[in-house]
């Protein structure tokens, strides 16, 4: 069976650069065999965090909340594709992470940063390490880093001069460490019930 992975993208800006990335990723792993799907967070567009999924009584949450925690529960293994902020998270996709806790559990994350600049996003990536482990995901060690991303993926998300070859030649070994921890996650939930 292929792998359910959800790539998940959170920029709200009007000139978003970033999704390049995203629809790369999506692109390289459904050209691997995967079932990839962007999940943007500006299409979705949840509120700013009140209340978690899990705290509405059932059947009450807001329709594109629960459609994607049910999509989110499908999916085998997620790719965090992110910005830098000040250093920081991109407040788009740390909020709509948050709308969510168990549905995450006993699956691998990989991250994918990027940014205008010449760092590509790596002080933002940083802390997602951290939060995703914190919210029950495996974080796998290999990650991409796109610096000067609007250079090195066209508006087609197909890789352009040194940055897409540098891009290009550092995706396969991102996207084999993601299948084999999928196979791994996968292999064990079939062996013994997650214990929480």
């Amino acid at each position: 069976m292929p792998h359910k992975i959800l790539v998940l993208y959170g920029s709200y800006r009007i000139d978003r650069m970033g999704i390049r990335l995203a629809d790369f990723i999506v692109n390289g792993l459904n050209g691997r065999g995967a079932e990839a799907t962007l999940v943007d967070a500006q299409a979705i567009g949840l509120p700013m965090l009140d209340r978690m999924y899990k705290e509405y009584p059932a059947g009450t949450a807001p329709a594109a909340m629960a459609d994607l925690a049910a999509q989110i529960r499908a999916a085998d293994a997620f790719v965090f594709v992110t910005g830098e902020y000040n250093w920081g998270m991109q407040p788009g996709l740390k909020n709509l992470t948050d709308h969510f806790l168990e549905e995450w559990f006993w699956r691998p994350a990989a991250i994918a940063s990027y940014s205008a600049g010449r760092l590509g996003g790596a002080r933002g990536s940083v802390p997602w390490h951290g939060t995703l482990s914190e919210m029950g995901m495996v974080v796998i060690s290999s990650t991409l880093v796109v610096g000067q991303v609007g250079q090195a993926l066209d508006a087609e998300a197909k890789p352009i001069g040194d940055g897409g070859t540098a891009l290009a030649h550092a995706f396969p070994r991102f996207a084999d460490d993601l299948a084999w921890w999928t196979d791994a996650a996968i292999a064990q939930r079939a062996r013994q019930t997650p214990p929480y």
